[in-house]
């Protein structure tokens, strides 16, 4: 199984920045796509960003030129500078990747628990 823990959240002033940070352990063969999306309350879960093992990076229109995506490969951490924070970013952000535990495994996906990111206006 693959465990991921999210770090970074908190309460923030709009305009201002939060780094979210997402390591993964656990028996991983292959780390394939990595990635993070967020739930407002009351929502559904949406995609923010993610980053392929080329490093090419795809972001919800409403983060573009404010957040960026970016991933450690030797330590399995996938990370998301937030900057420009506006209130409509406050949810709950979610680590997710998609991995191979053994070379015999089709890939699959991985969900962190959450963190919440309250921008305050």
């Amino acid at each position: 199984q693959v465990r991921l823990v999210e770090s970074g959240g908190g309460l923030v002033q709009a305009g201002g920045s939060l780094r979210l940070s997402c390591a993964a352990s656990g028996t991983i063969y292959q780390m394939r796509s990595m990635g993070w999306y967020r739930q407002a309350p009351g929502k559904q879960r949406n995609l923010v960003a993610t980053i392929d093992t080329d490093d090419r990076t795809n972001y919800a229109d409403s983060v573009k030129g404010r957040f960026t995506i970016s991933r450690e490969n030797a330590r399995n951490i996938v990370n998301l500078q937030m900057n420009s924070l506006k209130s409509e970013d406050t949810a709950d952000y979610y680590c997710n990747v998609v991995v191979r535990p053994t070379k015999w495994s089709e890939p699959t996906n991985f969900w962190g628990r959450g963190t919440q990111v309250t921008v305050s206006s």
